[in-house]
């Protein structure tokens, strides 16, 4: 009799677990993504920039060997995140002319390679700005109110998990290559410059019904194959001032998360520091299943990015999963997905 009982114990836990999974999935009911070639899912592909990736070798590791205009040989880290949360694998991009409402519904993203917080940025390699990110989403906005009505887009927006990972090309491609910020910013000035619009770009996303945030920071960005290809007095080491930058920059970030966190009712940013795990990876690649960190898996691993990580390159290594980089500004997919499996659980118990 004792064990009928525990059994049916057994089974009505069962069933409220059960339960409970189906309300955990309902609290975020989409993935919407705003940056750079971090997150970026497609959006270049459709605009008149040099800044691409649909082509191969991009994406030959993706599902069907296809390149979808992902900056890798395979999913990026906003994929990876979608699916831990019982949403769908592969987050499609919003300019993507094939997809529509009823696929953005439950995840979109927004993000543009290349792009910035500082308009500065965009404007290198003609990229979207991120105020015109801002734009799109709320074009989307009016989209899923036509498709599921007020309520239930409402409801969508503001339970929907916001991703935000950009500041990288605002320093390697526009502070520390051109003089017109640097000219009169400090790079601790500029810092602050960024972290500006950065509290401005998340207040108007606040604005606009989003509550729930995942805000990442720099990545070891001295330790680009790029930066090192081109650190000659470092022996092609870790550019090790540009590390330290982005160690200040994302303390900084962190600072403004608890900020709007204590100031604006309803809102929840979390830090998905992602600086810690990679520079990880990068400092103990054996430890992690790589054997290639120095240089990427595309062409010669060197400098190449975009259209000169061509199929026509020889040089172009068989196997990814060895390689830290995919290109000399972006991991691989297995980066991505340890990197994800780091962010995502305290993403999952604050949100989830």
């Amino acid at each position: 009799m004792a064990f009928t009982y525990i059994s049916a114990g057994l089974l009505i836990l069962a069933l409220l677990l059960t339960q409970g999974s189906i309300l955990v999935k309902a609290k975020v009911p989409a993935v919407i993504v705003f940056g750079d070639s971090s997150v970026d899912t497609g959006n270049n592909n459709v605009i008149a920039t040099v800044l691409k990736s649909n082509f191969h070798p991009y994406g030959r590791d993706f599902e069907g060997g296809r390149p979808t205009g992902r900056f890798c040989n395979g999913r990026v880290p906003p994929d990876f995140i979608s699916e831990a949360f019982g949403l769908k694998p592969t987050i499609p991009a919003y300019l993507d002319p094939a997809y529509n409402i009823s696929d953005f519904a439950s995840g979109v993203c927004f993000a543009s390679a290349g792009t910035g917080y500082d308009i500065v940025t965009s404007s290198v390699l003609n990229v979207i700005p991120l105020l015109k990110e801002l734009e799109y989403f709320q074009d989307y906005q009016n989209k899923l109110r036509a498709y599921v009505g007020e309520a239930k887009a409402k409801e969508i927006v503001t339970e929907a998990l916001y991703i935000v990972s950009l500041g990288t090309n605002d320093f390697l491609e526009n502070y520390y290559i051109f003089p017109q910020r640097r000219a009169h910013l400090s790079p601790t000035q500029f810092q602050d410059f960024l972290i500006g619009l950065a509290e401005n770009f998340l207040r108007k996303l606040y604005n606009l019904g989003a509550r729930k945030f995942s805000l990442t920071g720099l990545p070891p960005m001295g330790c680009l194959p790029l930066e090192r290809t081109t650190n000659f007095p470092g022996h092609h080491d870790c550019v090790e001032e540009y590390n330290n930058v982005a160690l200040e920059f994302n303390g900084k970030l962190s600072s403004l998360a608890i900020k709007l966190n204590r100031e604006l009712p309803g809102i929840r940013i979390l830090d998905a520091e992602a600086f810690k795990i990679f520079d990880q990876i990068i400092r103990k690649p054996d430890a992690y299943g790589f054997e290639v960190v120095e240089k990427a898996c595309c062409a010669t691993g060197t400098y190449e990015m975009s259209y000169l990580c061509s199929q026509r390159s020889p040089f172009t290594c068989e196997d990814a999963s060895k390689y830290v980089f995919w290109d000399a500004f972006h991991p691989t997919e297995k980066t991505n997905k340890i990197i994800s499996d780091y962010v995502t659980p305290p993403l999952l118990a604050n949100f989830a």
